[in-house]
């Protein structure tokens, strides 16, 4: 335990970064506004073993997330923006032997309101 709490603190250190590929028991820096963490995987028999920890500022309480994903599998962490702002999400998949982490791009798909039916008289 105290191994990946080393990990996680030495990670915080550095630039945080938006994506990329993280190999098995490495960590990489991840950055979500505010909000700032590490994320590592460990190989399992059924998949990659992610681990995300993340916290707001230098004194926020840490929140960690787990999953095991197999090779077409995504997990995703969102953090909501101010008010008029868009959420921060990162996207974690398992790929190839390596775990791919990338903001996703932002949605393309407009939402409809419809109105309720006229009425006839």
């Amino acid at each position: 335990m105290k191994r990946y709490v080393s990990i996680a603190a030495l990670c915080l250190m550095f630039a945080p970064a938006y994506g990329g590929e993280v190999g098995d028991l490495q960590a990489e820096s991840i950055d979500l506004g505010g909000f700032r963490g590490v994320v590592y995987y460990t190989s399992e028999n059924g998949g990659y073993h992610v681990v995300a920890t993340i916290a707001e500022g230098e004194t926020g309480l840490p929140v960690r997330f787990e999953a095991t994903l197999t090779e077409t599998q995504k997990m995703t962490i969102s953090v909501p923006g101010k008010p008029g702002e868009m959420s921060r999400v990162l996207e974690m998949s398992a790929a190839g032997g390596k775990l791919i982490v990338a903001n996703p791009p932002p949605p393309t798909n407009e939402i409809a309101i419809a109105s309720p039916p006229a009425s006839t008289p």
